[in-house]
């Protein structure tokens, strides 16, 4: 769950609260495409979405701009959320945007209950409570262009996939993991310079700018950068940070190219509390990425990405030893393999329905997320999600969504074959976990959210005679 904190003009405040009024209300609004303002829905920063960038120039994020399809922010626990239930804040945020200054808070809880499969059946809760800051560098300090994001995150409560024994390669609960702790997540600073180039330095991670997508499922096959689901022993998504740099190259209005280089450090791990760690790092992950973000004559928007990635940290080969024989047989340490590597592609479009500043507000989207990473050392080498947005179905219903997914996380045949091999009995990894998710989501309050979801998962951990999971959830989220 996240709580974050981030600047908020003025102007952008009012807009965007008559926007939400308006999207409940469902009057006719004309199809407009444009950057957000400070506080804004803005790149994906798992939180990974990072917040849009300052009137001053500092164009919103890739995320932001490719992430076209949320519309209920509140629980989506990668992203900035939205004004919240106490408002202005007795005229607090109003004031402070005026200097460049954004601030917001929220704490996302996600419940879950096995209603059949796994070991026991048991009830759990887990939660993020994040708190952000985005400054206007030119209404703070001068510099056009420039802006800057602090936030931290706190994570708590247990974990249904652990406590159930439910054994699958993905969390039902995607809020939980990389530890029950407080860590910094984003202390990075943005700068433009000149029309095109956007210069991006500091503690971020690659789920932020490269494979970005929104987090309103909850299971993780759906929820942020896939690469990090895949192989998160390197790609680090939200909540660990990173140092790195990016440079992001506008081609046009609708097109754009990016590259990054990120420290690879273990340390990050960590679970008590520290600023960064620059010793320690055992390479360097290299992504880039193309993409594209039309938007069509009749407003409605899209967004396709395609990427890939180089790592130079050393990692294990899954199925052979030092001489390069079965490890499983030998029981030698396995052979060490100098790079890691990986393709991406993503697909997002709204077919029905109406667009405003960017992102769909009515009607039915569809999306699509495939990843593939080397067979080498990956244990689950790629993923394929496809899914479906639609809002509308209850008009004036606020922040009304509802969301179906489907995915297939596939464990390398090079593990089933080692596993073979030591006669694992009854847990021989031979196949693709299968996923599904259905969700609706509501805002009976101006910064409240529910949404209720049902999962079911086919063959967990990707073991063919592992028996189905099935589970009940709710997503919920209050923003202050």
């Amino acid at each position: 769950m996240a709580l974050l904190i981030t600047a908020e003009p003025a102007v952008a405040q009012q807009a965007q609260d008559e926007a939400m009024k308006d999207e409940a209300s469902q009057t006719p609004v004309q199809d407009v495409q444009g950057r957000g303002a400070v506080g804004q829905q803005g790149p994906a920063s798992s939180l990974g979405n990072t917040q849009a960038q300052p009137d001053s120039g500092a164009a919103a994020s890739s995320t932001a701009e490719q992430e076209v399809f949320p519309s209920a922010l509140t629980a989506d626990t990668r992203r900035p959320p939205p004004p919240g239930l106490i408002g202005d804040w007795l005229a607090i945020r109003t004031r402070l945007a005026r200097r460049g200054i954004g601030l917001t808070a929220r704490y996302a809880s996600e419940s879950a209950y096995n209603v059949t499969g796994g070991e026991r059946q048991v009830l759990r809760e887990t939660g993020q409570f994040d708190a952000g800051m985005l400054l206007d560098l030119d209404k703070v300090a001068g510099l056009k262009g420039g802006a800057f994001q602090a936030t931290i995150t706190w994570r708590r409560g247990r974990n249904l996939s652990d406590d159930a024994g439910l054994g699958t390669l993905q969390q039902v609960q995607e809020v939980y993991g990389r530890g029950q702790t407080l860590r910094v997540t984003q202390l990075w600073y943005e700068q433009v310079i000149g029309d095109k180039l956007e210069l991006k330095l500091g503690l971020t991670n690659p789920g932020e700018d490269f494979a970005a997508f929104s987090c309103q499922f909850m299971n993780l096959s759906f929820c942020g950068a896939q690469p990090g689901n895949l192989a998160g022993d390197y790609w680090f998504n939200w909540p660990v940070s990173q140092l790195g740099a990016r440079a992001r190259i506008k081609l046009d209005k609708t097109h754009y190219v990016s590259a990054a280089v990120y420290q690879i450090n273990p340390r990050n791990l960590n679970e008590r509390f520290f600023v960064a760690h620059v010793n320690g790092g055992t390479g360097v992950l290299i992504p880039v990425e193309a993409g594209w973000t039309p938007t069509a004559r009749d407003g409605r928007v899209g967004a396709y990405k395609i990427g890939g990635w180089i790592a130079t940290a050393d990692g294990d080969d899954v199925y052979l030893d030092v001489n390069r024989r079965p490890q499983a047989v030998t029981g030698l340490e396995p052979l060490q393999r100098s790079s890691r590597y990986g393709v991406y592609v993503n697909v997002e479009q709204q077919l029905t329905g109406r667009a405003r500043d960017g992102k769909a507000v009515s009607g039915l989207s569809v999306f699509a997320n495939v990843t593939q990473t080397d067979r080498q050392t990956s244990v689950t080498d790629n993923q394929v999600s496809l899914g479906l947005f639609y809002r509308g179905l209850v008009p004036r219903l606020r922040g009304e969504v509802l969301g179906i997914a489907v995915a297939r996380t596939n464990v390398n045949g090079r593990i089933a074959r080692a596993q073979w091999l030591a006669s694992t009995a009854g847990r021989v990894q031979d196949g693709a976990e299968q996923a599904a998710e259905l969700f609706y989501s509501i805002q009976p309050l101006e910064g409240l959210e529910l949404r209720p979801n049902v999962q079911w998962i086919r063959h967990p951990g990707g073991v063919k005679q592992a028996n189905d999971v099935g589970v009940v959830g709710l997503k919920a989220a209050i923003t202050l």
